[in-house]
C-alpha cells in the first residue's frame, strides 16, 4: 500500500491505476488527511464479502463496531 497526495494522483491516473490494478492499493491524501483509498474491484468485493461473514456466522458485535466507526470520524476532524 502506498499513499500519494490527490494533485499526484491527477497528475499520474495512469500510474495508481495500474498499481490497483496489478494488486496494490493506494491511499490518497488531501491537505494532510487520508481521503480515500483505490483498490482493484476484486479486492473490494473481497473487502466486503469477508466483513459480511462475520455478520452472518454471528460473529459481529454491532455495538463494538459503531464505536470504532465513530472513532475513526471523531478523529479525523
Amino acid at each position: 500500500m502506498i499513499t500519494a497526495t490527490a494533485t499526484d494522483v491527477q497528475n499520474n491516473f495512469g500510474k495508481y491505476l495500474h498499481m490497483v490494478q496489478t494488486g496494490g492499493e493506494v491511499i490518497v491524501i488531501k491537505n494532510g488527511k487520508e481521503v480515500a483509498r483505490l483498490v482493484s474491484y476484486e479486492k473490494s468485493v473481497s473487502f466486503l464479502t469477508d466483513s459480511l461473514t462475520g455478520i452472518l456466522k454471528g460473529d459481529y458485535n454491532e455495538k463494538e463496531v459503531r464505536m470504532e466507526r465513530m472513532q475513526k470520524y471523531e478523529s479525523a476532524d
